[in-house]
């Protein structure tokens, strides 16, 4: 048994082979994937495809977005083989991996398209705009000869994973309430794609349904969600609380948006109080992160691996290549299913009543 007080390490993957990566999509989400690859000894990024112009120079410290450690980062494109088209970097046969960070109105094309060419897809979040297009991807994933790992990222965050150990274990006795948080200012980057909801879904689809997701990871599928929400930048929901029905009878919320105001920066939390403890989580505390309230004992700080979750999934999938077996801590129907609690989401701001899943 996991000693959920101690580190968890979760995606050791021995150093037997390469897996060689094209990368598609040259954005922010692009760039943290390929500082990623850069930490696994397993991986080496061996393509980019971008419809735009990639550096010659491979310098692309320009890039960024609201989290990750601002680190420059350059390649040396002489090892990099450069496509504008993907059905080229589909022709390439030394690429293993398609690594999907293209805007969301894609994913489907995009994915479907990798996945009957053979390839192992590795998809950005949400896997698709629409619950009826994630569910083409299911059934093409389905039956395909590769692998596809739906980007979920926190379902592999360290001191979120301690969680879902600490909640399956029983570790504090069951869970009586939890409230997840995730808000920010209005993406500064791809304005164009993020902040028009007809591409993006707005903040409930590409920001919220981080937490829908480890709701559904943690708790099950809820039975239901009540919403409340606004509209301001993009036509569609960019700020939402929802109040969660699920099976164990917990009380369980979340908070999503990015309205907030110019300086506020990027935000995650969460508090989930147990019968014997309770879990505190705030990004902006750096090493004392997570600190855990235990009856009996003093507050502590709980020290988890070291890394975040894009360096976690990409290592689940590389090990999942490697050994072959398809990757197990979320599957393409857990993605499909994340995007339908989130449209249900809508439905219930929209309506103002309850939704049944």
């Amino acid at each position: 048994m996991i000693d959920v007080t101690e580190k968890v390490n979760q995606w050791d993957v021995p150093n037997t082979g390469m897996v060689k990566v094209g990368v598609v999509g040259l954005g922010f989400m692009g760039v943290t994937h390929i500082k990623a690859y850069r930490q696994i000894p397993d991986a080496r990024v061996g393509a980019i495809c971008d419809t735009g112009n990639v550096p010659a120079d491979g310098d692309l410290s320009g890039i960024g977005g609201n989290i990750g450690d601002g680190t420059p980062l350059r390649l040396d494109m002489s090892k990099i083989a450069v496509y504008r088209d993907l059905k080229d970097l589909l022709a390439d046969p030394s690429i293993d991996l398609v690594d999907l960070c293209v805007p969301t109105r894609v994913h489907a094309e995009l994915a479907v398209m990798s996945l009957r060419a053979g390839k192992h897809v590795l998809c950005e979040k949400p896997l698709a705009r629409t619950a009826d297009q994630a569910r083409e991807i299911v059934a093409a994933a389905t039956a395909a000869r590769g692998y596809l790992l739906p980007a979920m990222c926190m379902r592999f965050w360290p001191e979120w994973l301690w969680l879902k150990h600490a909640i399956d274990r029983d570790a504090f006795g069951k869970v009586l309430a939890a409230r997840f948080r995730r808000v920010c200012e209005p993406p500064s980057w791809s304005r164009e794609t993020y902040l028009d909801g007809g591409q993006s879904g707005g903040a409930l689809l590409d920001l919220h349904i981080h937490d829908s997701d480890f709701v559904q990871f943690c708790f099950g599928r809820p039975r239901a969600v009540y919403s409340r929400g606004l509209s301001l930048f993009s036509g569609e929901v960019d700020y939402i609380v929802t109040q969660y029905q699920v099976d164990s009878g917990a009380v369980v919320t979340a908070e999503g948006g990015w309205i907030m105001s110019e300086g506020f920066g990027f935000s995650m939390s969460y508090t989930v109080t147990f019968e014997s403890a309770t879990a505190d989580y705030e990004l902006s505390r750096g090493r004392d992160a997570l600190r855990l309230f235990e009856k009996g004992r003093d507050a502590r700080t709980i020290a988890c691996d070291p890394g975040d979750g894009y360096l976690g999934e990409l290592r689940h999938m590389v090990g999942a290549i490697r050994h072959g077996h398809p990757p197990t801590l979320v599957t393409p129907a857990d993605a499909a299913s994340a995007v339908e609690i989130c449209e249900a989401e809508g439905r219930s701001v929209r309506s103002g009543r309850v939704v049944s899943l």
